[in-house]
């Protein structure tokens, strides 16, 4: 890492517990996913199919709703955003933990993630030259200032969804944590519970404006 000119803050530890545990937790999602595609049943399905095929028919409905037409290819990466943002969250509720998206790297890496994939399926699906009049808009005399407009909100959708489930997570683990040192029996619970809330929702979110930005980036122009 040195050679490369990266400095970790912490030598010693270069591997944060930020990064151990997103770590382990997408070898956790990959072996489950393995497990469960190895043990599929139509006759007999287990209790980790019916929980599979319940999130798979929840996205696919919000992929339907929101996309439409040609939302199946798109299935499984909010797919992974869904789960992997929800396992992440949940972390917050060990105790002496803190949620993995509470470090903004975390959050960060998602949206670049996303920010990449919608723009590719873009151009897949419009063609590089039909892609960028998707950004100049439907009248060309407003083109010229349009286009960089366009260009500077989709850069700041990056921070937009990095900041917001950031923010929102580090605040909860904090609310949390001041509760638990104040009044360490009973109280705490409640906000275990909204933190449990909160995580669902901002990971639902996250997967709510991926789908968003993959339909418009995909839809024609007409």
């Amino acid at each position: 890492m040195l050679k490369l000119g990266i400095h970790p803050v912490h030598p010693a530890a270069p591997i944060n517990q930020a990064l151990a545990l997103e770590s382990f937790i997408a070898f956790l999602m990959l072996l489950f996913f393995v497990l469960v595609r190895s043990v599929l049943s139509v006759e007999r399905p287990g209790s980790a199919q019916h929980l599979v095929e319940i999130v798979h028919e929840f996205v696919c409905s919000q992929g339907e709703a929101i996309i439409g037409h040609g939302y199946e290819p798109h299935v499984a990466i909010a797919t992974i955003v869904l789960v992997f943002l929800l396992c992440c969250n949940f972390t917050g509720l060990l105790p002496g933990i803190d949620s993995v998206t509470s470090d903004p790297v975390v959050p960060l890496g998602v949206a670049l993630v996303v920010f990449l994939y919608y723009h590719w399926n873009g151009v897949r699906a419009q063609g590089p030259i039909g892609y960028l009049k998707h950004f100049a808009g439907p009248v060309w005399w407003i083109a010229p200032l349009l286009f960089p407009i366009e260009i500077i909100s989709h850069f700041a959708r990056i921070m937009s969804l990095t900041i917001r489930l950031y923010a929102n997570m580090f605040a909860s683990d904090l609310l949390t944590l001041v509760f638990f040192s104040m009044i360490p029996i009973g109280i705490p619970i409640i906000f275990l519970g909204l933190h449990f809330a909160v995580s669902v929702i901002q990971a639902y979110v996250f997967m709510l404006l991926t789908l968003i930005y993959l339909s418009q980036a995909v839809a024609h122009e007409h």
